[in-house]
């Protein structure tokens, strides 16, 4: 999830929340917390005489932690996603030859995604045929690359 999430000074309580809420919830710390929980719940059944009481103990604790969980995690693959999105239309916008038309591609609706799907796809199987895979991703070019980037200050 957002391990490198920082809480900024302009950021609203709630902000401020989610950001220490997800990195405490996707740790180590939480997860013993929640297994100490439940071995604790576990081993007080016998003195509650397994009631049902103490099952809706956990039932309803488990049961809010999910729900509010659940939001978490959608706010955090959002916020992820759109990173990832913003990202990947960087270096769309700062490649030579590439197409700003997919620079929020994301956006677009189904049919027109198929349709650039099958695009990529002919392409692909047409450049396939004319080299194999381990000739275009050689560690030649990799090293070429990263020499070209340390030259030109990227």
């Amino acid at each position: 999830m957002a391990k490198n999430s920082t809480i900024k000074k302009g950021d609203n309580f709630f902000e401020k929340v989610a950001v220490m809420l997800t990195k405490f919830s996707g740790g180590t710390t939480a997860f013993i917390l929640a297994l100490s929980i439940v071995i604790v719940w576990a081993l007080t059944g016998p003195m509650f005489g397994f009631s049902e009481t103490w099952q809706l103990v956990i039932n309803t604790g488990t049961t809010i932690i999910t729900f509010l969980m659940v939001f978490l995690i959608q706010r955090t693959q959002n916020k992820d996603s759109l990173a990832v999105q913003l990202k990947l239309n960087e270096i769309i916008a700062a490649i030579n030859g590439a197409s700003n038309r997919l620079i929020d591609a994301e956006d677009l609706n189904e049919k027109d995604l198929q349709t650039l799907k099958s695009h990529y796809i002919k392409l692909s199987k047409l450049y396939g045929k004319e080299v194999h895979i381990t000739e275009s991703h050689s560690i030649e070019e990799a090293e070429n690359r990263h020499n070209q980037k340390i030259k030109s200050g990227n």
